[in-house]
């Protein structure tokens, strides 16, 4: 693990992954295009297992380290310390900020930096980059070479490791994007897929709501909803149906079926761009 910053006049290529689908499938992309990229992760110390295990056999294909950056005061526990317990939201990222974005940009330092970010061709709109550093330039190659979610699909199928297709990460089975277990941009259906798939990890997520004895606020991942009530029987069963309601729906109208596409009628979908490439 390193989180050393360095300084030089040489331009630096790199790209950083999240553990998803789309930055995975551009590093398998740009791999003989940029034969010096760096490889980076901003590890928060609170991602799936399956996340590692992702990023552990990519690093096998690519033949080159993967670099895991971290806060120079810690993880996520300590920094929640040191903001009295005060959760991240929709509304305050601060876990972005200092997990994601600060390890990142002190990995840079002030080199002069081509950064490479997973945006495809058909989600444009979400062009934007997390960094203001006037030595850091942004490079978007899926949406540069017209390249869709399908591209990306192919691209992980037909890249193998150790005899087998890399594929898409595991957990994409019940959840849609790549970040911490206990991500606030999780739908409901997602947060049931963690109860069931990790109960230890959604009893870890629980034990960070709390209710302040003095004014009475309650602190929890869901706006209006404690993890402990999400997983009563009938709740479970009522979110199950809802997301099931619009997958018949969107497969009627032929939309796409994939988890990601149907949870976007729950909630807000939008998570951080640096967490859910």
């Amino acid at each position: 693990m390193s989180n050393t910053s360095r300084t030089s006049n040489k331009v630096r290529h790199i790209l950083g992954l999240s553990g998803g689908k789309d930055s995975a499938a551009l590093a398998i992309y740009m791999r003989h295009k940029v034969p010096n990229m760096e490889y980076v992760f901003c590890d928060t110390g609170k991602e799936l297992k399956e996340t590692y295990d992702y990023l552990a056999r990519l690093e096998v294909f690519l033949g080159r380290p993967i670099t895991k950056l971290s806060h120079a005061r810690g993880g996520f526990d300590d920094l929640l310390k040191i903001r009295n317990g005060f959760l991240p939201s929709p509304q305050i990222r601060w876990c972005t900020e200092e997990l994601k974005i600060k390890p990142y940009e002190h990995y840079i330092g002030d080199d002069p930096v081509i950064s490479y970010v997973g945006i495809r061709a058909d989600e444009n709109q979400r062009k934007k980059y997390i960094s203001t550093k006037p030595n850091i330039t942004p490079k978007y190659p899926f949406v540069e070479d017209g390249l869709h979610r399908e591209d990306i699909i192919r691209i992980l199928n037909t890249t193998y490791v150790k005899g087998k297709p890399l594929g898409l990460p595991t957990y994409y089975s019940w959840r849609s994007r790549s970040g911490c277990f206990f991500c606030f941009f999780q739908q409901r259906r997602e947060w049931v897929g963690l109860f069931e798939n990790h109960p230890d990890l959604y009893r870890e997520a629980m034990k960070y709501e709390k209710t302040d004895p003095e004014s009475g606020q309650t602190y929890t991942w869901i706006q209006g909803e404690s993890l402990a009530d999400l997983t009563r029987p009938e709740r479970v069963a009522q979110i199950k149906a809802n997301y099931e309601k619009r997958r018949q729906r969107q497969a009627a109208f032929g939309g796409n079926t994939s988890l990601g596409d149907v949870l976007c009628g729950d909630e807000t979908s939008e998570g951080c761009l640096i967490c859910h490439l």
